[in-house]
Parts: structure tokens; C-alpha cells; sequence
């Protein structure tokens, strides 16, 4: 995950912070893991949800300002704490 994370990191340096951020989550659908990735943001995220099409998994979209390349990274590495997570 650290190699992934250090060439996002080299992409995302080329930006200017702060900046809106989008991310992208899929969790199998269970309403403790759907909730632990809203957890991730605060109230001021966009998050919008779209169920599978046979109702497994869930696809968790976030819009956020983020403050810096680091906040992101820290975003990413508390995300793959959740069981089941694909981060895209």
C-alpha cells in the first residue's frame, strides 16, 4: 500500500493545496462498514452511495477540500483499516 500511496503522493505535489479532493471507495454492503468509511469525513464531505447492481457491494464517493497531499495520504491509509475495502 506505501509504494501505491508514494506515487499518489508524486501526482498529487503537482497540485496547489488547498484543493477539492475526490475519492472513491467500494465496501461490501454492510451498514457498519458503509458507515465506518462516512465516518472517515466530516460534515462538510459530499458523499453520495450507489448500490451494486446484484446489492453486495456499495460504492462510496467523497468530495472533500483537503489541506494538503498529506491529509489525503492519511484519508487513504485510515480506509484500509475497513474489511473488505477497494479504494480507487
Amino acid at each position: 500500500m506505501e509504494e501505491t500511496l508514494s506515487r499518489l503522493r508524486i501526482q498529487l505535489e503537482l497540485m496547489d493545496w488547498p484543493n477539492v479532493y475526490f475519492y472513491k471507495f467500494i465496501v461490501p454492503n454492510e451498514d457498519q462498514l458503509v458507515e465506518a468509511v462516512k465516518s472517515l469525513f466530516d460534515d462538510t464531505a459530499e458523499i453520495t452511495f450507489n448500490l451494486s447492481k446484484n446489492g453486495k457491494f456499495m460504492s462510496v464517493s467523497i468530495k472533500e477540500v483537503a489541506i494538503n497531499v498529506d491529509s489525503i495520504l492519511d484519508k487513504y491509509r485510515q480506509a484500509a483499516t475497513i474489511k473488505g475495502i477497494i479504494s480507487l
